[in-house]
């Protein structure tokens, strides 16, 4: 039995058992890393745990820190509050509004987790207080942000641009923000027509609402310099590309200075068990890319005579393998990967970019991503189960259907 197949049965075995005793799955992950990587292929330790993704640890602890002392304070139902005035009391024009904000976000060149790390809290909130699903709102934030990515000035239009060009091809820059930002568009009505059309009456969310939603906001001083802080990160990321976790981290350090008492109330925010359980699953699945997995996958496909089922195979591997990993990372794997198959012309290149590009971005609700981890560790405990246990039936609905109907759409047609 090949290494590589070794490996991804091993990550099976990690979800079956997760499944069947409630363990946390990215304790297993870990403990599958240290077994699979260095007790079975004699790597160091810290070369199988390379694959750490600091950057998205740093990403959640600092966003569900800083917004659960928005939370705590009260600014994040001020901002509730002023969106249902803004609406003009349209409760259901607010998801609406969380998505083209965050594409908005990422089309003037925010990272993808920045804007969701920004709209996503907010918005649950608010579906929580109107005893709509906070599922609902999560998957409009991140709908959001992959509609805006692939705009020539969004940062993954940028890698997509690049790494065609350096491997002399060319794709219609306006046709690749069109055709993904429809795909995510299309996924945003599918999302209102499962989610957004009904009230949820659950009595979870009865006592969230009842026992976190104050009965006047109000907008003083805490409150104001916690907004400030809002306000900083967006102008921070997007205008000057700061890091988001280091940077709302450091805002919310700030804050925390400054109120203590508040802090220490929001340090409870902080969704560690998500935490665990999302940086464990993605060590795992960077020992795999690691080990050549991927690599291999882009071979066996580019071995495949029919280019219509390369293609297919191709826009499969993108969206499965991004579900469990940086979509960034994998956009800048696949696409210098596929690139002799597109020199080849046997496929038209946008059309075939525009497929893999929304294939690998339309699964970034899935909760092993950085963007559905963000929408889970900012949903109250409460409700914080049912929401996981969404995203990972919406992940794989899309891992199933999103490739095969963006290469329809793109490719065949």
């Amino acid at each position: 039995m090949s290494t590589e197949l070794i490996g991804v049965l091993v990550l099976a075995v990690v979800f079956v058992l997760a499944s069947l005793t409630g363990l946390n799955m990215g304790i297993l992950a870990l403990i599958s890393t240290f077994l699979f990587g260095a007790v079975w292929l004699g790597h160091p330790a810290k070369e199988v745990l390379a694959g750490f993704p600091a950057d998205m640890f740093v990403v959640l602890i600092a966003v569900t820190f800083l917004f659960g002392i928005a939370r705590t304070n009260g600014t994040v139902d001020w901002l509730v509050h002023a969106a249902v005035r803004a609406a003009g009391n349209r409760v259901g024009v607010v998801p609406w509004v969380l998505f083209l904000l965050a594409t908005m976000l990422c089309a003037t060149g925010a990272a993808s987790p920045a804007a969701v790390a920004i709209v996503a809290p907010i918005g649950i909130t608010f579906a929580v207080r109107h005893n709509m699903s906070p599922l609902y709102a999560g998957l409009m934030a991140v709908n959001g942000a992959a509609a805006g990515s692939f705009a020539p000035t969004g940062i993954l239009g940028g890698i997509v641009n690049s790494s065609l060009a350096a491997n002399h091809l060319h794709v219609d820059g306006a046709a690749l923000f069109a055709g993904t930002f429809a795909v995510n568009l299309a996924a945003a009505v599918v999302t209102w027509l499962f989610f957004g059309r009904r009230r949820r009456t659950g009595v979870a969310l009865a006592k969230v609402s009842a026992t976190e939603t104050p009965a006047a906001p109000v907008l003083g001083p805490e409150q104001a310099a916690t907004l400030l802080a809002m306000v900083l990160l967006v102008v921070g990321t997007t205008v000057f590309s700061l890091d988001t976790g280091l940077f709302a981290l450091t805002l919310a350090a700030a804050l925390a200075l400054v109120f203590r008492a508040t802090a220490q109330r929001a340090s409870k925010e902080i969704a560690w068990p998500v935490v665990l359980l999302v940086c464990g699953i993605v060590t795992y699945i960077a020992l795999l890319q690691k080990l050549g997995v991927v690599d291999s996958l882009g071979e066996t496909i580019a071995a495949v005579g029919a280019p219509l089922m390369a293609a297919l195979l191709i826009c499969y591997v993108g969206g499965i393998v991004s579900a469990f990993a940086s979509t960034t990372g994998i956009l800048g794997a696949l696409m210098p990967l596929a690139a002799p198959f597109l020199a080849s012309g046997s496929i038209a290149t946008t059309g075939m970019v525009i497929a893999l590009a929304s294939a690998a971005t339309v699964v970034d609700a899935s909760p092993f991503s950085t963007n559905g981890a963000l929408v889970v560790a900012n949903t109250p405990e409460q409700v914080r189960t049912d929401t996981y246990r969404g995203l990972l039936r919406w992940g794989a609905g899309v891992c199933a259907i999103a490739p095969v109907a963006a290469w329809f759409a793109f490719v065949v047609l």
